[in-house]
């Protein structure tokens, strides 16, 4: 056999192996690129052409469960909400179906006011994940819009299983302004903000959080007045902190008053009752006030919403002391830890 026939069959053969590593390399590498195309249509907007691109692309990766849920997400902001559902139900039966992909079928059932449906998800889904924070907060929302007041319980376990998640404490913190309760908004409202400090709902907490101190707390000069009926000990311990600090509170509640309000409560609660109830939020105060920043603090918590032309001027009086607390803030993510949930129902 000559060398040219010997190396005309070993080139064939040399291209026929590497094409065909070559051709699975790039069909692994159209599905990426693909999904990238897809999901640069979907920031602009066009969510036509997302459509298209990750179409094409699960012809070539039909089992990945990104593309999906890619997919699903674009034909949910088109609003075809049909052919989303049809996405989200073969999705949710998966065995590597996430928390990811009950949230979508939520946004899907709601859409489309298939309400018995969504909660029926709901609950397949935090059976899967029982310490879904965002699972429980949904759900509890859908429940809420039809005015189910049951959706506190689902908020309040949302907290007690996934400390971290901060939409449960929101939901929960304007569930209980507009109760009797004079304890958990306000805790609630204060964790949320420094959870999420920068969003629209942080700044309406704010507003709630300084409305629960003047039109709730101290409206009444007897914090104590029907104590017996709150069966939460932890929420005794602070009531009857509280209540030793009603006089400063006589000339109005304001960001200053609040300021000293909060700072001798503080000494109190760990003088009395920090080690039978170790409270993270309570933990971080004591850390402002040691390191001379709890005052910028409840200027930062309270004074936009107060008075935003004197929070302004604090600020330019007292540069410094604000310089340091919004350097410090930056440096640091607010997390609840598991183990301190003193609710009790």
């Amino acid at each position: 056999m000559s060398y040219f026939v010997i190396m005309k069959k070993y080139l064939l053969f040399f291209f026929a192996v590497t094409g065909l590593s070559l051709s699975s390399f790039a069909q692994t590498e159209d599905s990426k690129t693909l999904q990238a195309t897809a999901r640069s249509f979907m920031q602009q907007g066009d969510f036509n052409n997302a459509v298209i691109v990750l179409t094409r692309a699960l012809q070539k990766d039909k089992n990945n469960i990104e593309l999906q849920k890619d997919l699903i997400n674009s034909y949910y902001y088109k609003r075809d909400y049909d052919k989303a559902l049809e996405g989200v139900k073969a999705l949710i039966d998966r065995n590597d179906a996430d928390v990811m992909t009950y949230q979508m079928a939520g946004n899907v059932y709601k859409a489309l006011e298939q309400v018995k449906d969504c909660e029926k998800m709901y609950r397949t889904g935090l059976k899967k994940f029982p310490k879904s924070g965002p699972l429980y907060s949904e759900y509890g929302e859908l429940l809420w819009s039809k005015k189910d007041y049951s959706a506190i319980d689902l908020w309040e376990k949302g907290i007690q299983e996934d400390p971290a998640y901060s939409g449960n404490y929101y939901n929960a913190a304007l569930y209980y302004y507009y109760t009797k309760d004079k304890v958990w908004s306000l805790l609630y409202g204060e964790i949320f903000v420094n959870m999420e400090s920068l969003t629209e709902r942080a700044a309406a907490m704010k507003q709630l959080l300084l409305d629960g101190y003047k039109l709730k707390l101290f409206t009444d000069p007897d914090l104590l007045k029907d104590l017996d009926k709150n069966k939460s000990g932890f929420s005794k311990a602070f009531l009857q902190s509280m209540n030793k600090e009603v006089a400063l509170g006589n000339r109005g509640v304001t960001t200053e008053s609040l300021t000293m309000i909060r700072t001798r409560f503080i000494l109190e609660w760990f003088d009395k009752y920090a080690e039978k109830f170790p409270f993270r939020l309570f933990d971080y105060q004591r850390q402002l006030i040691q390191e001379g920043m709890f005052d910028a603090y409840n200027q930062w918590l309270f004074g936009p919403v107060e008075n935003l032309a004197r929070y302004d001027n604090w600020n330019k009086t007292h540069n410094e002391e604000y310089a340091s607390f919004t350097a410090f803030q930056k440096t640091r993510v607010f997390k609840m830890p598991p183990g301190q949930y003193y609710q009790a129902k």
